[in-house]
C-alpha cells in the first residue's frame, strides 16, 4: 500500500521564552510573607490598636495600685480625697479605652481575614487557570477545592494572627517591665521560671506543625474521594455500590479524628502545663512582693498592681492559641504553596506570519510519570486541510490534541503554527488563533449564547447564530421557551446537545486551525455527517485536525495519522490506510 511520507523541516534551536508570567512565591513563609504584604495597611492598623489595648491593660493595675494607695490614706485621714477620686476616674478610663479598642480589634481582625483569603483564593485560582490541565494531574479537584476553600481560610488568618501576636507579646513583656518598676526583685522572682513557659511554647509548636500538616493532608485526601464519587455517581447506582463507595470515600475519616484527637491533646496538654507552672511564678512574685511589704518598701497598693502584674506576665494562654493559629497557618500555606509550585505556561510576543495554518509537530515527546505517551512524533496538518487521527485507546490522542494547540506542553520537541513555535506566540495570538471542541465540553456561559459566544472577544450575535446553525444547535435552542437566552441551568440537555454547542461554540471563532478532540462521539450518525459537512466546509477555519474514533469521520478527512503506541505508525488517505488489516482493527472491523 502507499503511504505519505512526512519529511520536514530541521528543527530550530530552542530558545527561552521572552517573559514569564508572574507567580507567588511557592514556599509557605514567602506566600505568608506576601499575604502579610498585601495586608500591610490593616495590619498595622490591627498592631497599633491591639498594642493600645494592651498598654491600657498594662497600665490599669497600676492605676488601680494607686487608688487604692489614695483610698487608704484618705481612711487614715478620714476623707476620701480629689487624689483617690482622680485615680478611680482614670481606672474607668482605661477600662473604657481597653473596650473600645478590643471592638475594634475584633472588626479589623475578622474584615483582614476575609480580604486576605479572598486574595489568596484570587490568586490560587488564576494560577490553577494558568496551569491548565496540569494540575488537574496532579490534584484530585476535590483536593484541589479543599486547598481553595479551607486551607486558603487558615492561611488568610496569618497576617492578623501575627498582629495579634506581637502585641499580645508586648503584655507579658510589659508586665515584667511593669514588676522591675515596681521593684527589681519582682522581676527576678519571675524570670527565674520564664524559661519553663518558653520550653512549654516551643514544644507546643513542634508537635501542633505536625499533627495540623497531617490533619489536613488527611482532610484533603477525603474531599478529592468525594468529588469522585459525585462525578461517578451514575455509575456508582449503576453498580449498586452505594455503600461501598460510602466506605472508600469515609475511610481515612478514623485517620482523620487520629489527628484531630492529638492536636486537641496537644494543645490541652500545654494549657494544663501552662496552668500548673504559671500559678507557683504567681505565688513567687506575691510572696517576694508580701516580704517587701513588711519591709516597707513597696505600699499595698504597688502589692496589688504586682499581683496582677505577674497574672498578666504568666498569660500564656493567649499566646498559645495565637502560635496554634499562626502553625495551622503554615500548614496550609504549604499546601497552597505545593499548588503553586507547578508552574503556569510562558509566552513569548510573536506574531504569526501570513499563513493557511500549517501546523507542525516536530519530534514531540510527552511523558507524563514513567511512563511516555508520545515519543518522537512527527506530523504536519497541512494548510487548508483536513487530518484525523486515529488510534486505540491509549495511544495518545487526546494528549496529541492537548499539545498540538498548547494546551500542554511537550518535554522535548516543538510544535509550530506557520512556522513560528507556539511557545513563542503571545496568549491572546494563540488563543485567537487556534480553536478547540471537546467530547464533554462545560457550558460556562449564563445562557445558552452566552455559553457560545464564551471566550474573549466575544463574537457578534449574528455570528453566534451562525456557528449554531452549522453545528445543527439552533433547532433544539428555538425550541425552548426562551430561546437563545434561555438560562444553561435550566435547558435540559442531552449529551449530543451538549456537544453542539460546544462544536459552535468552536466554529464561532475564526483562526488557522481547529482542534476537535473527540468532539462528536455522542452525535447520531445523522447529525455527525451532516455537521462533518458544515466542518469541512462552512467553518471560517483554515486547517482541522481531528480525534476520530469513527471510520466515516476518518474517511471525510484529506490525511490520516495513524496513531499506534505513542508513534506515528502511518500517515495516508483512509483509502489507503484501511487495506491494513490492523488500521481496520482499529475501528473494530
Amino acid at each position: 500500500m502507499a503511504t505519505t511520507t512526512h519529511r520536514l523541516r530541521p528543527r530550530p534551536p530552542a530558545s527561552d521564552p521572552p517573559h514569564a508570567s508572574t507567580t507567588l512565591p511557592a514556599s509557605d513563609t514567602g506566600l505568608l510573607r506576601e499575604a502579610t504584604r498585601h495586608s500591610a495597611a490593616r495590619c498595622a492598623a490591627l498592631l497599633l490598636c491591639a498594642a493600645g489595648g494592651a498598654g491600657a491593660g498594662l497600665l490599669l493595675p497600676f492605676a488601680i495600685g494607686r487608688a487604692l494607695d489614695a483610698v487608704l490614706a484618705g481612711h487614715a485621714a478620714g476623707r476620701v480625697g480629689a487624689d483617690a477620686t482622680r485615680w478611680i476616674l482614670v481606672c474607668a478610663a482605661l477600662i473604657g479605652a481597653r473596650a473600645v479598642l478590643d471592638a475594634v480589634d475584633g472588626v479589623l481582625t475578622a474584615t483582614t481575614n476575609a480580604r486576605t483569603t479572598a486574595w489568596l483564593r484570587a490568586h490560587l485560582t488564576r494560577h490553577v487557570l494558568a496551569v491548565g490541565p496540569r494540575t488537574t494531574a496532579r490534584f484530585a479537584p476535590g483536593d484541589l477545592v479543599a486547598r481553595l476553600v479551607d486551607n486558603a481560610a487558615h492561611a488568610g488568618v496569618a497576617p492578623a494572627t501575627l498582629a495579634g501576636l506581637l502585641a499580645a507579646l508586648v503584655v507579658p513583656v510589659g508586665a515584667v517591665v511593669a514588676l522591675a518598676l515596681i521593684d527589681a526583685w519582682l522581676a527576678v522572682a519571675f524570670i527565674a521560671g520564664a524559661p519553663v513557659l518558653v520550653l512549654l511554647l516551643r514544644a507546643f509548636t513542634r508537635a501542633t506543625s505536625d499533627c495540623v500538616t497531617r490533619y489536613q493532608q488527611v482532610q484533603g485526601d477525603i474531599a478529592g474521594r468525594l468529588s469522585e464519587a459525585v462525578g461517578g455517581a451514575r455509575t456508582i447506582a449503576a453498580a449498586h455500590t452505594e455503600d461501598k463507595e460510602a466506605r472508600r470515600v469515609l475511610g481515612p475519616l478514623p485517620e482523620l479524628s487520629r489527628h484531630g484527637h492529638r492536636m486537641w491533646r496537644v494543645q490541652g496538654r500545654s494549657q494544663s502545663q501552662a496552668a500548673a507552672v504559671a500559678p507557683l511564678l504567681q505565688i513567687a512574685v506575691v510572696a517576694v512582693a508580701g516580704h517587701l511589704v513588711m519591709g516597707d518598701r513597696i505600699s499595698v497598693g504597688e502589692l496589688l498592681a504586682a499581683s496582677r502584674y505577674a497574672v498578666l506576665a504568666t498569660g500564656i494562654g493567649m499566646l498559645v492559641g495565637q502560635l496554634g493559629a499562626l502553625v495551622r497557618a503554615k500548614a496550609a500555606a504549604r499546601r497552597l504553596g505545593e499548588v503553586l509550585a507547578e508552574p503556569s505556561a510562558t509566552y513569548g510576543d510573536a506574531e504569526l506570519p501570513p499563513g493557511g495554518g500549517l501546523l507542525e509537530l516536530r519530534g514531540v515527546k510527552v511523558t507524563r510519570g514513567e511512563r511516555t505517551v508520545l515519543d518522537g512524533v512527527d506530523l504536519t496538518v497541512p494548510a487548508g486541510r483536513t487530518l484525523a487521527v486515529v488510534g486505540r485507546s491509549g495511544a495518545g490522542k487526546s494528549l496529541l490534541a492537548s499539545v498540538a494547540g498548547r494546551l500542554a506542553d511537550p518535554d522535548e520537541g516543538d510544535v509550530c503554527l506557520d512556522g513560528v513555535p507556539l511557545r513563542a506566540l503571545g496568549r491572546e495570538e494563540l488563543r485567537r488563533e487556534v480553536g478547540y471542541a471537546f467530547e464533554r465540553p462545560a457550558l460556562l456561559g449564563t445562557t445558552l449564547e452566552g455559553t457560545i459566544g464564551f471566550g474573549a472577544p466575544r463574537p457578534t450575535p449574528s455570528r453566534i447564530r451562525a456557528a449554531a446553525r452549522a453545528a445543527h444547535a439552533e433547532p433544539f435552542i428555538t425550541r425552548l421557551p426562551d430561546g437563545y437566552a434561555t438560562p444553561c441551568a435550566d435547558a435540559p440537555l442531552s449529551g449530543g446537545e451538549a456537544q453542539r454547542l460546544g462544536l459552535a461554540r468552536a466554529f464561532a471563532r475564526g483562526g488557522r486551525i481547529l482542534i476537535l478532540d473527540d468532539a462528536m462521539s455522542s452525535l447520531d450518525t445523522v447529525t455527525e455527517h451532516h455537521i462533518a459537512e458544515a466542518l469541512l466546509h462552512h467553518t471560517p477555519h483554515r486547517s482541522r485536525l481531528i480525534i476520530a474514533h469513527r471510520a466515516a469521520t476518518a474517511a471525510r478527512a484529506d490525511v490520516v495519522a495513524w496513531l499506534d503506541g505513542g508513534r506515528i505508525r502511518a500517515v495516508g488517505t483512509h483509502a489507503e490506510l484501511w487495506e491494513r488489516a490492523e488500521y481496520r482493527e482499529v475501528f473494530g472491523a
